[in-house]
């Protein structure tokens, strides 16, 4: 199995700990596609770019995208890319799974929250220490469907 992993890059890298756990579950499951996202030497100034740049990102990723099997994002922390890779998703057909922590004081974008279909997008809130078992129950049930 292919996972595409979304988080935050160059809208905050606060979480990033979080994605190490999040990334390092998802390998259980197949090939994290986007494993780079959870690097600490990633930082919100982005990829030290190739010298192709920012057109190189973009389209690597979506080629990453297309490719997928299933969509992982952890959507705490605000991020246009992010928003944008899900858009990309929907309109790829991928099934979707977004992880969000109410803890974080934050509101979900209702643009995120209000495409939660309970089959093709889904929408989890969480607490951190919940993260990997969220994780297996949405593969469990992924599995089975």
């Amino acid at each position: 199995m292919k996972v595409y992993f979304c988080g935050s890059i160059r809208g905050g890298r606060d979480d990033v700990h979080v994605y190490r756990r999040i990334v390092q579950k998802l390998q259980s499951y197949g090939t994290v596609l986007t494993e780079h996202v959870s690097s600490p030497e990633l930082t919100d100034r982005g990829e030290d770019a190739t010298a192709a740049g920012d057109r190189f990102i973009h389209d690597r990723d979506v080629d990453w995208l297309q490719q997928s099997d299933v969509v992982v994002a952890e959507v705490t922390q605000p991020s246009l890319g992010v928003g944008y890779e899900l858009g990309r998703a929907v309109a790829m057909k991928k099934r979707i799974f977004c992880l969000f922590r109410p803890s974080s004081g934050r509101r979900l974008s209702a643009m995120i929250r209000g495409a939660e279909d309970g089959d093709l997008f889904v929408v989890k809130d969480y607490s951190e220490d919940e993260a990997e078992n969220v994780l297996e129950e949405f593969f469990n049930n992924l599995k089975r469907s």
